[in-house]
């Protein structure tokens, strides 16, 4: 008998979903056996079988709604975003797969043109994260699929549930279960996916753990595709603004939106140590007020909680060392709920801390640094590893300008939340954050690959120089030869 994974309802510990393990090697085979079919079809075919995705997701938009708030705890409200999101990454890969890769060609004298198209590289394999269990993956199955790659999913192993969904709404759409194969299993079966050698190209978002020990294995295979979008210690910067109340509300946006856990929420508020004081108290007086409760709690809450209980001890006990280690207290973190993943929003100022840890705290901790200058804002901020997302609140357009240049961040906001990302422009970071592969609009470029051709429909040649002369002493010109 086959091993199952199971799925549980972060808010409640109720079981949600099972599924048998998948047999990866089987799985490998069958999408490589069926994407060549699938490339060989009409772009225009391939993007009207995508856009009967989107209707059918529309379609089910409640159930599914409802399916990711139970298996990742965000709130319905919330779940219904990233629905939306998912139906609307169609049209958006259409218009990017025909501008990002369009067909060139150049016409030349006597009939020669150089042309300039592309090609799928194969079967693709695509780790999804549990923070965005459909959005996300899609973001990389829907480009993938439009360029004429097979692809093998493989969701998060704590939101299965979902994952299976959006394959069968695919399926039911039209695309064929040969080309679009879900991969079910925990990190076993994702590390036998990732090193497979049937596979062309891998396509992840998740930790930057994860990410370096992928990034390391593909180092020995530079012929395959590797797309990696991590995560984040992105700062926020507060700078010269009368508007401390609004200045507020982005900070508690950025930082606790979806409970802390997006790869661009603010890790660092960085904040010119004269506002300090009262921009605290009103991101203080704010986090009192955000309702943390299961996901279709009504009045509806702002966070729901945490992934698991695991997620929720390791953030609490990072609380805890941050405040041992020299950080002082603004908000303590909580768990209202016993024995279930509930957290409320933690801040803590980290100013004196003499070593700050630069690693991505997935969840509702703030982290709070004084300074006295702009410049010096700048350099926190850029001082970590990782170059995910960055926002600058207040200030002059000119001091936003400084920010922009010197800010070392894929993403970079001004008056608004750090995530504020849009779908119809690039998305990826830099350092510990990605790999130069930056999704949403710009997935095209590494779901295909050009080719330059030069091409001519009759045969013409010659060799003008540094031929000896022929015995009969004709000109050692070969002259050009048609077909």
């Amino acid at each position: 008998m086959s091993e199952d994974l199971l799925s549980f309802e972060p808010a409640t510990g109720e079981e949600l979903w099972r599924g048998p393990v998948s047999r990866v090697d089987d799985e490998v085979e069958i999408a490589r056996r069926a994407w060549p079919a699938w490339a060989a079809q009409a772009v225009t075919f391939r993007a009207e079988t995508l856009r009967r995705f989107a209707d059918r997701v529309k379609a089910e938009s409640e159930r599914l709604a409802d399916l990711i708030a139970r298996e990742t705890g965000k709130p319905l409200w919330e779940a219904r975003t990233e629905v939306e999101s998912v139906a609307n990454k169609v049209d958006i890969s259409v218009k990017a797969y025909a501008e990002r890769t369009p067909n060139r060609r150049i016409e030349g004298a006597m009939g020669l043109r150089n042309a300039v198209r592309h090609k799928p590289h194969g079967a693709l394999a695509v780790l999804g994260p549990y923070n965005f269990p459909a959005h996300l993956p899609n973001g990389h199955i829907v480009p993938a699929l439009l360029a004429g790659n097979s692809v093998l999913f493989k969701p998060s192993e704590k939101t299965p549930a979902t994952g299976a969904k959006l394959v069968e709404l695919f399926h039911s759409a039209g695309v064929p279960k040969e080309v679009l194969r879900l991969v079910l299993g925990g990190p076993a079966t994702g590390k036998a996916l990732a090193s497979h050698e049937g596979i062309d190209g891998l396509l992840f978002t998740g930790s930057a753990r994860t990410g370096l020990a992928l990034s390391r294995q593909f180092a020995a295979t530079p012929g395959k595709m590797l797309a990696l979008e991590m995560g984040g210690n992105n700062p926020i910067v507060v700078w010269d603004t009368a508007d401390l109340r609004t200045a507020a509300i982005l900070v508690a946006q950025s930082a606790f939106l979806s409970a802390g856990q997006r790869c661009t929420n603010a890790r660092r508020l960085i904040i010119k140590d004269a506002l300090a004081d009262r921009l605290i108290e009103e991101v203080k007086s704010l986090a009192n007020r955000l309702i943390v409760d299961h996901p279709h709690a009504d009045p509806a809450p702002y966070m729901g909680p945490v992934i698991d209980n695991e997620a929720a001890d390791g953030l609490t006990e990072s609380f805890l060392i941050l405040m041992s280690s020299g950080g002082q207290v603004i908000r303590h973190m909580t768990r209202p709920q016993a024995g279930r993943p509930f957290l409320t929003p933690g801040i803590i100022d980290v100013t004196a801390m003499a070593e700050r840890p630069d690693i991505e705290l997935f969840g509702p901790l703030l982290q709070v640094i004084r300074v006295e200058s702009f410049e010096a804002a700048i350099a926190e901020a850029n001082n970590t590893a990782f170059g995910l997302s960055a926002a600058l609140i207040g200030g002059t357009p000119q001091l936003y300008d400084q920010f922009w240049a010197n800010a070392r961040a894929g993403v970079i906001n001004w008056n608004r939340p750090t995530n504020g990302a849009s779908s119809a422009a690039p998305f990826g970071g830099v350092g510990l954050s990605g790999n130069h592969r930056p999704s949403a609009f710009y997935a095209a470029d590494y779901c295909a690959y050009p080719v330059a051709s030069s091409e001519s429909d009759a045969l013409r040649a010659s060799i003008g120089v540094g031929l000896r002369e022929t015995e009969d002493g004709k000109p050692p010109l070969i002259r050009k030869g048609f077909l």
